[in-house]
């Protein structure tokens, strides 16, 4: 097992798709030559060839959509966007193409297309390029939405995208593509739609995604020190959600806390808790609280765009008013 970054594991990934099935090929800006944004496909252009390694236009609708006619194709492309706040511009051949021409077609052609992207905040790169509106395309049927926490998961994930006859949203938070972690030397996937319990524990349950995972491993380290012990759940996939494994887990602990990185209103954290409250409200403790970015365009100047974001604070505070209100005791 080598130890490598979320970075380096996208990239082993691509490579080793690529290897494996000839009909994978890669779109995107500057994918080429430059390597990408944030050099996730540096090299592949001289191993593979222009024929499937192909730099775009600056046209995110229209090299979205030519993805898609690949895929009609038979082909399997991975189209990279420079980050989710473009894919915007796309928006059309997402959910309106690529989503929908499997059922609309009465199921005559599959759509099996990754579209990659980075997210997030924390970079100082302004309202417009700093956001997190992955439910957006998680309200979708029909689309997958995948959001790894680490290396491995980021590599068994992809694989797993890649090798799907459905459309995926592939998301990479920004604030990940350095951390280290890892991963399996063999050949590994994971199913698209399952949640891992990343840690195991007996008094509240927080469930998180992507950032937001190593966040919430940080804060349940802190607390056990002080005999808290926090279970943390990874949800992995956005859609399909895996209602059942965190469910079970809340039935266990009788408290859940919901952290993200995204607005509170109408967010992957009230799908949750909603979820919560349908599969597990008779185990419940107290009621679920959520933890999320303020209601604001994120800032881009860095004192105020830190204030913007959740972390391991806002998460410990929310933790201990939930225990608390219980009664409980360490």
């Amino acid at each position: 097992m080598a130890e490598m970054t979320f970075r380096q594991a996208l990239k082993d990934c691509l490579r080793a798709e690529m290897t494996r099935d000839e009909r994978v090929l890669l779109l995107g800006e500057e994918i080429g030559r430059f390597g990408g944004s944030y050099k996730i496909t540096e090299g592949l252009l001289d191993e593979f060839g222009p024929e499937r390694v192909r730099d775009t236009p600056i046209a995110e609708n229209g090299f979205a959509g030519v993805g898609v006619g690949a895929a009609m194709l038979g082909l399997r492309p991975v189209v990279e966007f420079m980050t989710l706040n473009f894919s915007v511009l796309a928006f059309d051949q997402i959910v309106n193409h690529a989503t929908k021409i499997y059922t609309m077609f009465g199921g005559q052609t599959s759509i099996p297309i990754v579209y990659r992207t980075p997210g997030g905040g924390g970079q100082q790169l302004g309202a417009t390029h700093s956001q997190n509106i992955e439910v957006w395309y998680a309200h979708m049927p029909g689309l997958k939405v995948v959001a790894p926490s680490n290396p491995s998961d980021a590599k068994a994930l992809l694989t797993a995208s890649i090798r799907d006859d459905d459309p995926v949203l592939f998301l990479e938070n920004l604030n990940l593509y350095n951390t280290k972690g890892e991963v399996p030397d063999e050949e590994q996937t994971l199913e698209l739609g399952t949640a891992s319990v990343a840690r195991e524990g007996s008094d509240l349950t927080v469930i998180a995604y992507s950032r937001g995972v190593g966040v919430a491993l940080k804060v349940a380290e802190e607390l056990a020190k002080d005999g808290v012990s926090i279970e943390v759940v990874d949800l992995r996939s956005l859609r399909p959600l895996d209602r059942p494994t965190f469910c079970r887990s809340v039935a266990r602990t009788s408290r859940a806390v919901v952290f993200e990185d995204d607005w509170l209103s109408y967010g992957v954290g009230a799908e949750v808790a909603a979820s919560v409250q349908e599969g597990a409200f008779d185990f419940l403790d107290a009621p679920v609280r959520r933890v999320a970015a303020a209601e604001i365009p994120l800032p881009y100047a860095k004192p105020l765009e830190k204030a913007a974001l959740p972390d391991a604070e806002d998460l410990t505070r929310v933790i201990r008013e939930t225990l608390d209100a219980t009664g409980f005791s360490a």
